[in-house]
C-alpha cells in the first residue's frame, strides 16, 4: 500500500524499533542510505546495513535477519516483484519500500498489513483498479448448490426445468469469469509490459528529512547526486529530470539563504552548493580539457572521434576557440585563469557552430573549503567506479562500504581515487565503442541490434558489471546512431552480452530501448527477456533489480537470441 504521510506511517513506526535496511548496488541507493542512516544517529534507532546486489542476496539478508528484525526497509529494490510471494515472511513482518523501479507490483500495492511503499503518487504509476484483477472465490460458488436439496418432494419434470435455469446461470457465470480473467490478463500485461524509473529514492528520503525539519547540506548534496545518477545513467526522460533539478534547486537557495548570515560561511571546511549551467564534459575540472572531450559521450558521438574526420574536425573546433594546444592538454587546474575564467561561454560559443546545441545542462556543484570543487556529475561517476571496481579482488560488500565511505566529504582522499578509477573506466568505454564500430561488431538482428564482446577483448572484466555495461550499451548506441546511414538502424534497440564468470561459463546480457531524444526512457526488454528463456529452456539467471539484465550460459546463446528474434518480429 502506498505511505500518504511518510513521517506518521513510517518514520514514527520505526523510530523505536530496530531496523534492517537492505540497500541496492546503485549510487542513488547510496545516497538514499547515508540520508536514512543521518536521520537514525540523530534519533539513536539501531539498524543493521545489508548491501543486496540481487534478489539472491535480498531473500539470503532476509532468512538471516528474520528472527531478529520485525521491520524491514528497502531501498531501490522490491517494489517491482511480488515480495510476499518470494521471501514467504511471517505475519507480523513489515516491509517499507523505497524503490524507483517501475512498474510496482500490483500484489504490493493492495496490501495493506505488510507492505509499505514510500514512492510518490505523483509518478504517473497507472496502477490498475482493484476489481479490474482481483476477485473474491466465493462469489463465483454460490447460488450453485440451491438445486440438489429437495429432491422427491416435487414431480419430476419440474424439477428438470428448474435445473436447466441453473445451468445456464453456471454458464453464465463462467462465461462472465472467463471473459473477465482474459480482460485481466490483458490489463496486467499492458501494465507490466515496460520498465521504467520514478522519483529517485534520495530525493523521497531527503522530503522526509524536510518533513522533520532535519535536513542538512551534506544530505541536501546526497539528494542533488541520487537525482544526478539517474540522469548520467539514463533511466529518466530529460522532462522528469529537469522539473526534478528545479525541486531541489529551491531547497539549495533555502539552505544557501539559511547560511547567509552564519559566520562560518567562509570557514575552511564550509560546504556551499550551487546551482550551475555546466558543461556535458565528464570529469573535466579533474582531468585535461583535451581528455575529457575525447571521452565524454556527448563531445565524442557528435565528433565521431573514432573517425579520422572526427580527430580532424576536434582540432579544428580546439582552433575556433583559440585555445594553444599546450593549454588543453594539461591538467585542468593548471590553466591560466584568464582562460579558465570565461571557459565556459567559449566552448558554448564554439559548440554552437559544430551543431552541439546543447552542451551545457542544469547541474549542482558543491565546494569543499576553499580548494576542494565537484559536480554531482564528478561523484556519481567515481563512486560507480568505486562501486564496481575490479582492480583487486574484492567482495561486492567491500566496493559498497567503500563507495558509500566516499560520499562523506571527509573522505576526499577515497573520492579522488574513485575519479582516477572513473577516467580508466570512461577510457575503455571509448576504445571499445570505437573498436566495436570500426569492427562492424553491431550487428542488425531484425527488431533489434546485437553486440557481443568477445573473451579478450581489451577491459573486458570491467564490463561484467551491469552499471559499467549499461554505460557501454547506452555509449555505443548513440555512437552507432550517428555513425551508420541505415536510417531503419537508428530506430532499433541494442541489446549488449559480455563474458560475466568464464570458469562457469556464463556471459550477462543487457538490452535498452532506442535512442532518441524524446524517448520515454520505457524497456521492454525484461519481459522479451523472461519469454524467450521460457520458451526456449534457456538457462538464464534473472537476478538483476532491473529485468532488462540477465545472466545466461554461453552455449544457450544463440537459441536465446533465436527465441527473442522471433518474439519481437
Amino acid at each position: 500500500m502506498f505511505i500518504t504521510d511518510i513521517r506518521k506511517d513510517f518514520y514514527e513506526v520505526v523510530a523505536n524499533q530496530r531496523v534492517a535496511l537492505l540497500v541496492a548496488a546503485d549510487i542513488d541507493a547510496l545516497c538514499a542510505c547515508k540520508i536514512l542512516q543521518v536521520l537514525f544517529h540523530c534519533d539513536q534507532v539501531q539498524y543493521t546495513l545489508v548491501p543486496v546486489t540481487g534478489w539472491q542476496d535480498l531473500s539470503t539478508a532476509f532468512l538471516e535477519h528474520k528472527e531478529q528484525f520485525r521491520y524491514f526497509v528497502l531501498i531501490n529494490c522490491g517494489a517491482n516483484v511480488d515480495l510476499l510471494e518470494m521471501l514467504q515472511p511471517d505475519d507480523d513482518s513489515v516491509f517499507f519500500i523505497c524503490d524507483t523501479h517501475r512498474p510496482v507490483d500490483v500484489v504490493n500495492v493492495y496490501n495493506d498489513s505488510q507492505i509499505k511503499l514510500l514512492i510518490k503518487q505523483d509518478d504517473d504509476l497507472g496502477v490498475p483498479s482493484y476489481d479490474d484483477i482481483f476477485q473474491d472465490d466465493d462469489e463465483g460458488e454460490e447460488g450453485d448448490s440451491g438445486n440438489e436439496s429437495e429432491e422427491g418432494s416435487e414431480p419430476s419434470g419440474k424439477r428438470r426445468r428448474f435445473d436447466e435455469g441453473a445451468v445456464e446461470r453456471r454458464i453464465e457465470r463462467r462465461r462472465a469469469k472467463r471473459d473477465w480473467e482474459a480482460r485481466r490478463r490483458e490489463i496486467l500485461f499492458d501494465y507490466e509490459q515496460y520498465e521504467y524509473h520514478g522519483t529517485s529514492a534520495s530525493v523521497m528520503l531527503f522530503e522526509l528529512a524536510w518533513v522533520l525539519t532535519k535536513d542538512t547540506k551534506d544530505m541536501l548534496w546526497w539528494a542533488v547526486i541520487g537525482l544526478t545518477d539517474q540522469w548520467v545513467h539514463d533511466k529518466i526522460t530529460h522532462m522528469k529530470y529537469v522539473t526534478d533539478i528545479a525541486t531541489m534547486q529551491r531547497h539549495v537557495s533555502r539552505h544557501n539563504h539559511r547560511n547567509e548570515d552564519e559566520e562560518n560561511s567562509l570557514s575552511i571546511d564550509c560546504m556551499r552548493i550551487s546551482f550551475e549551467y555546466d558543461l556535458r564534459l565528464t570529469l573535466y575540472q579533474h582531468w585535461s580539457l583535451y581528455e575529457s572531450i575525447c571521452n565524454s559521450v556527448y563531445t565524442s558521438c557528435n565528433f565521431k572521434l573514432w573517425t579520422l574526420n572526427g580527430q580532424k574536425k576536434l582540432q579544428e573546433f580546439l582552433a575556433d576557440m583559440g585555445l594553444p594546444l599546450k593549454q588543453v592538454r594539461q591538467k585542468f587546474h593548471s590553466m591560466d585563469m584568464s582562460i579558465k575564467e570565461n571557459l565556459r561561454d567559449v566552448i558554448e560559443e564554439s559548440s554552437n557552430k559544430y551543431g552541439m546545441k546543447d552542451i551545457r545542462i542544469q547541474t549542482f556543484g558543491v565546494h569543499f573549503g576553499f580548494k576542494n570543487r565537484f559536480l554531482a556529475s564528478d561523484m556519481v561517476h567515481a563512486t560507480t567506479a568505486l562501486l564496481e571496481s575490479t582492480e583487486k579482488d574484492e567482495s561486492a560488500s567491500d566496493n559498497f562500504i567503500k563507495a558509500l565511505d566516499s560520499l562523506s566529504r571527509s573522505n576526499l582522499d577515497r573520492l579522488h581515487s574513485g575519479i582516477d578509477l572513473a577516467k580508466k573506466k570512461l577510457m575503455a568505454i571509448q576504445q571499445t565503442v570505437a573498436s566495436c564500430i570500426c569492427t562492424n561488431l553491431i550487428v542488425s538482428q531484425g527488431p533489434f541490434l546485437y553486440c557481443y564482446l568477445m573473451e579478450g577483448t581489451p577491459d573486458v572484466k570491467l564490463f561484467s558489471k551491469p552499471l559499467a555495461l549499461t554505460l557501454l550499451c547506452k555509449y555505443l548506441l548513440k555512437a552507432f546512431v550517428q555513425s551508420t546511414r541505415n536510417k531503419r538502424c537508428k530506430l532499433l534497440p541494442l541489446i549488449m552480452a559480455a563474458p560475466k564468470d568464464v570458469e562457469k561459463g556464463s556471459v550477462i546480457v543487457v538490452g535498452i530501448p532506442p535512442e532518441s531524444e524524446t524517448s520515454d526512457k520505457k524497456n521492454f526488454f525484461g519481459r522479451a527477456f523472461e519469454k524467450a528463456a521460457e520458451s526456449t529452456s534457456s538457462r538464464t539467471l534473472h537476478d538483476n533489480f532491473d529485468t532488462s539484465i540477465i545472466t545466461l550460459k554461453t552455449e544457450d546463446r544463440s537459441k536465446f537470441l533465436d527465441a527473442l528474434i522471433t518474439l519481437l518480429s
